[in-house]
């Protein structure tokens, strides 16, 4: 998909935006987990999570090779969107950007404080996707997929930032999404020839790259009903299963419980917030603590952009209810 060069030039493009964001060895999680723990904090970007990377490089191809488009226009359930708002902003693009109703007020919020025009639309994710193209076809809009060659690129520079600092991690988690982000962290480890495990999470309510990944081909789903919006995938896409099934050993299954212990455990931690799929990675790591013990470990917390009142039923009510109010929620 592209070379080590290409991928310095990209980090180039977002270091103009951007520094890199930290890598913390966490004490308090390494006990947690019995492990020396790395956290690759993608909650540290402008947007709060690790896509803005994939927008700032789309853009800047965008701009230097077809100046005169019209729009950009796509999809998400916020991070992607947030990125691209961004990446526009500074490029001086339009950008449209479609979500499902009922998607998260704060992220609508901030897309639309880049300077996103917001087009509300369906039910979940894939309905909006296929709404927002639809009106790109209409109106002569560049349609941004939430996977593409230089979205990859672009954040697969995090990776690249990671695996300089930490050479030697044993194995890394990576929550999946659309694909974007354990793709680039496979190709980043690729390219610098390194032997790191890979092993990507997915919600137990979201499961249609794991189911894809054990069929060899793409499974869709009916639903999406993880609270971790930005893995709430059905449809995943071919080119980055093929990725993920080239280079990744397997997916875990996390639930929202699951999730939900991991946002408090970073909390009280790392003092760092984490939105459901920034801490999915931690949730797969204590479901897996006994084969990951004495091992070093790397987490991408991938995004901190968790509504205040998600958080606090998800996270902070939960924690505190009686089990069988907990059951009942």
């Amino acid at each position: 998909m592209f070379d080590l060069g290409q991928l310095e030039r990209a980090h180039g493009v977002v270091g103009a935006a951007m520094p890199p964001t930290p890598a913390h060895l966490w004490p308090l999680l390494s006990e947690r987990l019995g492990a020396a723990v790395i956290v690759k904090h993608e909650n540290h970007t402008p947007t709060g999570a690790f896509k803005v990377r994939g927008g700032l490089v789309y853009l800047d191809r965008l701009k230097r090779e077809r100046p005169g488009t019209a729009g950009i226009i796509s999809a998400t359930t916020g991070n992607h969107g947030q990125s691209l708002a961004f990446a526009a902003s500074r490029y001086g693009v339009p950008a449209t950007i479609y979500v499902p109703h009922g998607n998260s007020v704060e992220k609508n919020r901030a897309m639309r404080a880049f300077g996103a025009t917001l087009v509300e639309h369906g039910e979940d994710f894939q309905s909006a996707r296929e709404e927002a193209e639809r009106h790109a076809e209409r109106d002569g809009l560049e349609s941004v997929p939430s996977f593409h060659p230089d979205l990859v690129m672009g954040v697969a520079t995090y990776a690249l930032e990671l695996f300089r600092k930490a050479s030697d991690l044993d194995i890394l988690y990576v929550p999946i999404g659309q694909g974007s982000g354990i793709s680039g962290c496979i190709l980043a480890r690729d390219l610098l020839g390194l032997k790191t495990e890979i092993v990507g999470v997915q919600s137990t309510e979201a499961p249609s790259y794991a189911l894809s990944f054990a069929a060899g081909t793409v499974v869709k789903t009916n639903s999406s009903n993880t609270r971790a919006d930005g893995m709430a995938t059905r449809v995943p896409d071919a080119d980055a299963l093929a990725i993920i099934r080239r280079g990744a050993s397997r997916i875990v299954q996390v639930t929202d419980d699951e999730i939900g212990a991991a946002i408090r455990a970073y909390w009280t931690d790392t003092h760092n917030l984490a939105e459901g799929a920034g801490a999915a990675p931690l949730a797969a790591a204590l479901q897996e603590k006994a084969k990951i013990c004495g091992k070093r470990v790397g987490l991408v917390l991938s995004g901190g952009n968790i509504d205040f009142d998600l958080f606090n039923r998800w996270v902070v009510a939960e924690s505190t209810a009686p089990t069988g109010a907990k059951a009942l929620a």
